[in-house]
């Protein structure tokens, strides 16, 4: 398959895998846009591992572990790869498959980048896998959060300083992945409880605190918004932060989420900004 090819069909699969950020990434420049693209379906395929429902903890652990490793060699050896994924690989989506042609698709002066953030966080999944993601504690909130989606902000601000200079605080940048993410939490809670028997609530925590743990988080990105000078990187986080922010209102407002009018009106309001 061309390089060509290989990029169209990166982008086919993330459109199909993710209309949440395939959205925002097709606001970017081409090779900021093709980087972030790769990284968004490696941290997929390693998070189709962690979340399926047919794999025990026990597998997901050991299996996120060496993929893990694999991601650290200097060159992504893909028959290891397929090796380390033969306890799962039937029940694998393509996103999940196709990791080696995702990092081929990355610019080779991003993929360090890339590959360690996505070893950091097959790691972190695998722990929290083999803990059957038993949150107890604010700390414990902060560790999963971070694993699953600060670290992503963490990545993304190494791309924004490696593409266009643009320097920002890690700590919000922190922030505002944990406040997407703590957004999902409080959209998902009663769904996680029924069908995986999972609570990310912390012990003696109700809404009220979850509510209060996901404004304080996106009040950081809020702030992380204001180091980003570059136009494209600004519309791109732009439209996440906006959306968690109103989804946060509908289910204060006593709803599930926002409407597909709602959301529709949001992407057409950051675009036009």
């Amino acid at each position: 398959m061309t390089t060509k090819q290989l990029q169209k069909d990166a982008m086919r699969v993330l459109k199909e895998t993710s209309r949440t950020f395939y959205i925002p990434i097709t606001f970017l420049e081409k090779e900021l846009k093709l980087t972030v693209a790769a990284a968004y379906l490696a941290m997929r395929a390693i998070d189709e591992i962690e979340d399926h429902e047919e794999v025990s903890n026990e597998v997901k652990h050991a299996t996120l572990l060496k993929v893990a490793d694999l991601l650290k060699a200097p060159s992504f050896d893909n028959n290891a790869y397929l090796d380390a994924l033969a306890p799962v690989k039937e029940k694998m989506p393509e996103v999940t498959l196709r990791l080696a042609d995702w990092l081929q698709v990355c610019p080779q002066g991003a993929l360090p980048i890339v590959t360690s953030a996505t070893s950091e966080m097959a790691e972190g999944m695998a722990k929290w896998a083999l803990a059957n993601w038993q949150v107890h504690t604010k700390e414990d909130l902060d560790d999963y959060t971070y694993y699953v989606a600060g670290l992503v902000g963490v990545m993304l601000s190494e791309l924004w300083e490696w593409s266009a200079g643009t320097k920002t605080d890690r700590e919000l940048a922190i922030g505002y992945g944990r406040g997407l993410q703590a957004v999902n939490i409080l959209r998902n809670e009663q769904e996680d409880l029924d069908e995986r028997g999972v609570s990310f609530v912390p012990d003696g925590w109700t809404r009220t605190e979850l509510f209060a743990y996901a404004e304080e988080n996106l009040a950081k990105a809020d702030l992380y918004m204001k180091d980003l000078d570059k136009r494209s990187i600004k519309l791109f986080c732009k439209l996440p932060l906006a959306l968690a922010h109103k989804t946060l209102q509908a289910m204060r407002d006593g709803r599930d989420k926002m409407s597909r009018a709602e959301v529709e009106a949001t992407v057409e309001e950051v675009q036009a900004d």
